[in-house]
């Protein structure tokens, strides 16, 4: 790939990274093309050079988003399968992951936003859902097991909403309520250990 592929594809990667930040922050339409491209110090343009639609862009950016926390930690030298459930418990259900938006879980962001979103949307979410449970039934106690993926789905229907509705709170004191309530069930889940 010579040097002008390199830094076309190390600025397409810039904007679905800014993308995949913003648009958890403020929602699928909640940023327009002109916006995004002028936050990436780009034109409006230039957006055409890398994506055929708006539509394109939000899909890649959703697979970003959805696979941010895998990165995150594989950045750091941890492999994310590692990680005890009780820890990512912690982690999920945190109040910096409730204080930053745009950096955290996609589905506690973006749920109904995705919900209403393309077919293309819609397929890449699908498809994090099904790797999420499956990396969230491997960490309980026999995890090749029905039951340990009808816990992982339930652990992470309550974690996803309980950050959602934590952030939804302007009562901080309810906010913290709300993650410690569900923190402290889902770990006392017979699975959970």
């Amino acid at each position: 790939m010579g040097r002008s592929q390199i830094e076309k594809q190390k600025t397409h990667e810039r904007i679905v990274t800014l993308a995949a930040k913003r648009l958890r922050e403020e929602g699928l339409e909640g940023i327009g093309v002109a916006d995004l491209m002028k936050e990436a110090g780009l034109t409006v343009g230039g957006f055409y050079k890398h994506f055929a639609s708006r539509d394109e862009l939000v899909a890649e950016a959703m697979e970003t988003a959805i696979g941010s926390w895998r990165q995150q930690q594989e950045d750091r030298g941890i492999d994310p399968e590692s990680v005890p459930l009780n820890d990512y418990i912690d982690n999920y259900l945190s109040e910096r992951h409730r204080d930053h938006c745009g950096e955290g879980c996609a589905y506690a962001a973006l749920t109904a936003d995705m919900a209403r979103s393309s077919d293309a949307v819609r397929a890449v979410a699908t498809e994090g859902l099904r790797r999420n449970f499956a990396s969230m039934a491997a960490r309980m106690p026999q995890p090749e097991t029905e039951e340990a993926r009808r816990k992982a789905i339930i652990a992470s229907c309550l974690m996803t909403g309980a950050l959602g509705l934590a952030r939804v709170a302007n009562d901080e004191a309810l906010s913290d309520e709300i993650l410690e309530t569900v923190k402290l069930f889902i770990k006392e889940m017979p699975q959970a250990k």
